[in-house]
Formats: structure tokens, C-alpha cells, sequence
């Protein structure tokens, strides 16, 4: 059987604002999983869009593709194209499982939810020739005992960053902009895979730099620190996301930075406690951002903070307010977002019932177009603002600032090639992609993520250093 698993294009991709190194960041993971399912004798060519031309003039049996909010029109082209042939299509991913009756023309068969227990069914029913039109995952969510991710698939050396890693499903809360709750409606909305498996996945991939996707690499804090725990010696450098309250509570984060975690992914979002109650995320609410900013500074891991703009309480001075607190703060990097409303979460409900969604272009729900109408600032203002933000905190003046406000030279080192690297340079990267040079430059990565401190990490409440484990040979073996 031939199989072509797709991820097309999002429409920022191919617009004004591409920037191809951000898009040649991570392989298709998803689609990864799910060639896993399939039969090891099958044709199996995946394809991104982001990465490479799509050939569109095959005819395999069966086609999937995966669809996101922006890039939601080119998959239900490719689509249809595929369907005009008499190819069998299935259309899966976060905005099917928000609007699947938007979706439901385009495909023979569509999959709302996670895929892990509904594809493997679909593809039973495939064979026999009894495919269902829809496929919802409800009971048994699980990541455990699953076939290995087919890596083998991925075309490694177009992406920065070919190692990455999910040890986990969704998210343990519940903010009202997320997207994924409609995702996991139906069925558990937070689930982990054991240490056990992720340990010899991790020893398989090549070289030493890590990046794990998962949304709240810390959510599960038992979990995570019997993964760092097993990490310790494995001589692994890696990023991730956390949320601030996972920062500041116990010994966690300094068990990551032991494990090896340079670079964190933290949702600050807004410094407003009404915007915090407004967006359900009561996770931040009455927690110190810089207590949380000076404790990953102090265990040298940079940060990459996140930013939303457009929320009832925001007036004019918002983007100035922001900005100046990530240079203040030597935020490494700083991602803004402008406010927007995914269908399916409880924010397009509350703004759709006010009457204040203005488009439903999905091309526009990109985070950087105003896509309803904010209570204190115009549209102009507001699109006006985010970009403001980008181009202020990015200045040389602010690089060197943040940089130079660090202790030691060598944290001031590596923030300032991390950030200026990461923005400053975009017809440098252009160049070393269009050449094919990317998989060359992740040593360059690495070496920026290297430990500030060689001294180990002190966990709180404990004078003692904790001491470096030579590499746990069990998980070698496992391997």
C-alpha cells in the first residue's frame, strides 16, 4: 500500500513575515507517529511543506494530512486535488477536531482527537475496505506501549533541531485562548508516556542536543523528575516549556538544569491579574515573575518568554510595559502574540456571544492580525503595537543591555549570540538553508547551550552540590 502523510504549509509560511529558519525548526513529528501504525511493508513518504515542494501529481493509495488553523485552505486544496483523482483522503489535527463539519468535504474519513487509539483502528478498517467517515478518540488515551516514532521518515537534515521528543499528551490546565482543549475533549487531556520508554528514545537520537515539544514539560512533576533523574550522565543538552508555578515550587527546575535543560519556554502572557482571570489561567495569578526569571538566570537556563497582547484589561502602554520588563529582566528571547480567539475554545465562545469576532478568515488567525475587536484598543493599535514590541525589544541597544546585565561573561556571551543569532541575522540563515548547510550548525547550538556554571546546580534547602552520575548503563542497555 502507498501512504503519503502530509503536513502542508501554514499561511505565514509563505507570506511577508516568513522567516525559513523558524520554519525549519522541527520535523513533523505527528505524522511521525502515526507511519508507526502502519504496515512495515507499505510505501510510506512524508512530506513537509515548510521544508521541501510538495509533489502533488502521485497517486498513493491513501493520503493524510495533517491540518492547523493557518494552514487550513492549502490543506483542504491539497485535498480536494487528491480527491479529483480518486485518492482516498483523511484529514486529522487541531483545527478538524475544532470545526469538523468545516472539514468533513474534503476528506472520505476525518479524526477529531488524538490519533494513538482511533488511527490504528482506521487503518484495520482501511484494508477491509470499511472505512468509517469519522474517527473520535474518547476512552483508552494512551502513549504507553505505543511502536516506536518512525524517524526514519524524517529528512533530518532540513530541520535545526531533529531531535525532538513529546513525552506527554496536552496540558494539566485549562486556559481559556488554548487550542488544545477542543483537541481532547472526550477523553483524558493530560497523559505521559513511562520513563522507562522515553530514557531509550532519548539514548537512540544522535548527538546531544534535545528538544522536547511537549506543552508543560513539567506537568507531571513525578514523572519528570524520575526523567531527569535518569538523564544525570547521559551528557544531554536540551529546551522545553514550563509555566511559572512549576518554576518557582520545589526542586524541579534544579533537577532539570542538572539533567541538562538550557533553555525553558515559560508563558508569562500578560501582567495583569484581570487579564490572568479574564483567560483562565490561575496558574499565574499572585506568583513573582522575576523570583521565577532570577532562580532559571541563577541556574544559568536562558529563557524564551511569551507574550499576549489584546486582553480587556490592556490599554496603550501594554507594549512599552512589556517590552522594557523582558529587557529589564534579560529575557533571552521574547515571543509575542496578539490575542486570538481559535474556534472551539472558551474565548471565541465568550467573544462570539459579545458579538466581537470581526473575521472568520482563518488565514488571519496567525497571532500577529487582529481578529476581533479588543475592549480598550483599536485594531490599528493593536497590530500597530505587537509589531512596535518585536522591533523595540530586538534593537541592538536592548540586545546589548539584556546581554551585558548577566554576571558572569559567559552568560552574557551566550545571550547575546543566542538572541542576536536567533533575530538578527535572517539573510545569514537564508543563505546556510537555501545551501543546504543547517544540519551543521547545530553543534553552533549546542555549544550556546552549554553550561554557564561548571559547578552543579544547588537544590534549595540543601548546601550540598548534587554530584554528577557517570552514564547509567541500564539505559544503555535498554537502548
Amino acid at each position: 500500500m502507498k501512504v503519503k502523510l502530509i503536513l502542508p504549509s501554514l499561511t505565514e509560511a509563505k507570506s511577508p513575515f516568513f522567516r525559513p529558519i523558524k520554519y525549519s525548526l522541527f520535523p513533523p513529528l505527528g505524522l511521525a507517529t502515526l507511519a508507526a501504525y502502519l504496515d512495515k511493508n507499505d510505501e510510506i513518504d512524508l512530506q513537509d511543506q515548510h521544508v521541501e515542494k510538495l509533489n502533488l501529481d502521485d497517486l498513493p493509495d491513501l493520503v493524510i494530512i495533517q491540518v492547523y488553523i493557518t494552514n487550513a485552505y492549502r490543506a483542504y486544496n491539497i485535498a480536494q486535488q487528491y480527491k479529483n483523482k480518486g485518492v482516498y483522503v483523511a484529514l486529522g489535527g487541531l483545527h478538524v477536531s475544532s470545526l469538523p463539519h468545516e472539514a468533513r468535504p474534503y476528506a472520505d474519513t476525518i479524526f477529531i482527537g488524538p490519533g494513538e487509539q482511533t488511527f490504528p483502528a482506521f487503518i484495520k478498517d482501511f484494508k477491509a475496505k470499511k472505512p468509517k467517515p469519522t474517527y473520535t478518540s474518547t476512552v483508552g488515551r494512551t502513549i504507553q506501549n505505543q511502536p516506536p516514532i518512525r524517524r526514519d521518515l524524517i529528512k533530518r537534515e532540513k530541520y535545526l533541531v531533529p531531535n525532538s521528543i513529546v513525552m506527554s499528551r496536552g496540558c494539566p490546565h485549562h486556559c481559556d485562548f488554548c487550542y488544545k482543549d477542543a483537541f481532547f475533549k472526550g477523553g483524558k487531556s493530560f497523559y505521559t508516556q513511562r520513563v522507562d520508554e522515553i530514557l531509550p528514545e532519548i539514548s537512540k537520537l544522535k548527538g546531544k542536543h534535545l528538544y522536547f515539544l511537549d506543552d508543560h514539560l513539567l506537568g507531571n512533576p513525578k514523572l519528570a523528575a524520575e526523567l531527569f533523574e535518569g538523564m544525570r550522565g547521559m551528557n544531554r543538552v536540551f529546551q522545553g516549556a514550563a509555566t511559572v508555578k512549576s518554576i518557582l515550587e520545589g526542586d524541579l527546575i534544579e533537577k532539570a538544569a542538572q539533567a541538562g535543560l538550557r533553555s525553558v519556554f515559560v508563558g508569562f502572557e500578560t501582567f495583569s491579574p484581570k487579564n490572568l482571570q479574564q483567560s483562565n489561567k490561575s496558574q499565574n495569578l499572585k506568583l513573582n515573575y522575576e523570583k521565577a526569571v532570577k532562580r532559571l538566570h541563577d541556574l544559568g537556563i536562558m529563557i524564551n518568554g511569551s507574550f499576549v497582547f489584546g486582553l480587556d484589561n490592556d490599554n496603550k502602554d501594554v507594549f512599552k510595559r512589556t517590552v522594557d520588563w523582558g529587557v529589564n529582566n534579560a529575557i533571552t528571547t521574547s515571543t509575542y502574540h496578539i490575542l486570538t480567539p481559535y474556534p472551539g475554545t472558551r474565548l471565541y465562545q465568550n467573544l462570539e456571544k459579545e458579538g466581537r469576532i470581526i473575521t472568520n478568515n482563518w488565514d488571519l488567525y496567525d497571532t500577529r492580525h487582529v481578529v476581533y475587536q479588543s475592549k480598550q484598543l483599536s485594531n490599528q493599535e493593536l497590530e500597530h503595537g505587537y509589531h512596535w514590541a518585536y522591533k523595540e525589544f530586538y534593537k541592538w541597544n536592548n540586545v546589548f543591555k539584556a546581554s551585558f546585565s548577566h554576571d558572569t561573561i559567559k552568560h552574557q556571551m551566550k545571550h547575546l549570540f543566542y538572541k542576536g543569532g536567533w533575530k538578527k541575522f535572517e539573510g545569514l540563515w537564508n543563505f546556510i538553508i537555501n545551501a543546504g548547510g543547517l544540519k551543521r550548525m547545530l553543534p553552533f547550538l549546542e555549544l550556546l547551550l552549554s553550561e554557564i556554571n561548571n559547578e552543579a546546580p544547588k537544590l534549595p534547602g540543601n548546601s550540598k552540590r548534587i554530584q554528577k552520575l557517570p552514564n547509567q548503563q541500564y539505559y544503555e542497555k535498554v537502548g
